[in-house]
């Protein structure tokens, strides 16, 4: 792969739960618990490109059931942060649903601090990109990137088991 700088400012979505365990815009879950590209312990933070990317990928982790106070918060990537790029043809099994090549992939991106941020597929919407964010990377540190005011996530209730 190949470290890049991104040459126009974009923005990320990430979803949560305000009053939750842990904050909506943090890295104390995937600190805790390991993911498709990352292992336990590392410093990420999980967004999606677009906003609906964002709630599909809430979706996917919620079961069918409402999930309670959800709120999103909107990320502002400047131009000049450095960015990785895996597309489904650079990685092999990176759907895998074992994750081991991408979360190998992701834990030497994040061990070598190669880039502030890493465009992945989505498994939930393939035509669509994630992003994770290494919040140990001096692009992270410096404040280069800004979070937005959380706000609140209004759900359809056709997106859930038994709604009308």
């Amino acid at each position: 792969m190949t470290t890049r700088v991104l040459r126009d400012a974009t923005r990320a979505y990430r979803i949560g739960d305000r009053d939750g365990r842990f904050p909506v815009w943090s890295a104390e879950g995937a600190r805790q618990v390991a993911a498709r590209w990352h292992d336990l312990g590392e410093d990420v933070i999980y967004a999606s490109e677009r906003y609906s990317t964002a709630l599909l990928e809430k979706l996917v982790y919620c079961n069918g059931v409402l999930p309670p106070n959800q709120h999103f918060v909107e990320v502002s990537i400047p131009e000049g942060v450095s960015y990785e790029v895996v597309t489904k043809d650079s990685l092999p099994d990176w759907s895998h649903p074992g994750c081991t090549s991408a979360r190998a992939f992701g834990s030497a991106w994040y061990q070598e601090s190669r880039s502030a941020i890493l465009f992945v597929p989505s498994v939930v919407a393939r035509m669509e990109r994630n992003i994770i964010l290494n919040a140990r990377h001096p692009d992270w540190v410096s404040k280069r990137i800004n979070v937005g005011l959380e706000q609140p996530v209004y759900w359809d209730q056709r997106l859930f088991l038994g709604s009308p």
